[in-house]
């Protein structure tokens, strides 16, 4: 399992992989930041000025990057990989069960609940077993701005739930910090209508923490969302990678 978080981080050079990014006031910009002065054009009075200034925002931007990377192998080689097993265990039960997935999330963990949604449905029937139904909670934009616009926004997740999902349905919800107002509302209503809930929680988890029935906590600094949602990233895409590799032993899959 170590092997396969490494595949996902590195590419065949051992470096990072480059779809790998951090973002820093909703802009993202990509981890290999790199740029020699020769990069500045030739000729000109200002070239020379050009290269030297150049030169600090290379160093401070390569410590940036470097730290980052620093950062996010050290949580990977901590990830709880008990807890990941934990979750693709309730995910194979609801997937032969039939029962439905739903992801929630807020801004970038939107996002990846969002992309998590197309790998679940999609990428998982190359095992060639019972296709998941799965559903994202925050891609209904107008039924998710109806909930928010006329009976509040901590009501966009459970509202929907509340026509859709009934017992042994399975919750997940991604946030950084485990306490948003609208997924403690949506894992409220799982628990009392026997859904089974799953978090991916950053920070120091929140109160959604000792909400779930099963939880992927990756321990971070409080504020550090970049490294949360790369981690939280790479976790689903683990799951998934699991339950492709679940195949029916009479179905042989090309790769």
């Amino acid at each position: 399992m170590r092997d396969l978080v490494r595949r996902l981080f590195e590419g065949d050079s051992g470096t990072m992989a480059p779809h790998i990014q951090t973002r820093r006031q909703g802009e993202s910009t990509t981890m290999a930041v790199s740029r020699s002065v020769t990069d500045v054009p030739a000729g000109g009075a200002g070239s020379a000025a050009a290269a030297e200034s150049a030169m600090p925002a290379d160093a401070a931007a390569r410590t940036i990057a470097g730290d980052y990377v620093r950062d996010l192998r050290a949580s990977l080689d901590r990830l709880d990989m008990d807890a990941l097993m934990r979750i693709v265990a309730r995910l194979r039960v609801a997937r032969d069960r039939g029962a439905m997935v739903f992801t929630a999330g807020n801004g970038g963990s939107a996002a990846t609940a969002s992309h998590w949604v197309n790998d679940l449905g999609k990428a998982t029937r190359r095992a060639g077993r019972a296709s998941f139904r799965v559903i994202g909670l925050a891609d209904n934009i107008s039924w998710f701005s109806a909930l928010a616009n006329d009976e509040g926004y901590e009501r966009v997740f459970s509202g929907q739930l509340e026509n859709l999902a009934g017992p042994g349905d399975v919750l997940a919800v991604i946030s950084a910090s485990g306490n948003s107002p609208n997924l403690v509302r949506a894992v409220e209503h799982a628990r009392a209508n026997g859904m089974v809930t799953i978090g991916f929680l950053g920070f120091d988890g929140g109160r959604l923490l000792s909400m779930v029935d099963e939880a992927l906590w990756v321990s971070t600094p409080l504020g550090a969302y970049g490294l949360v949602e790369s981690l939280h990233s790479v976790a689903c895409d683990i799951v998934t990678c699991c339950l492709i590799e679940d195949r029916l032993a009479e179905s042989p899959i090309e790769r």
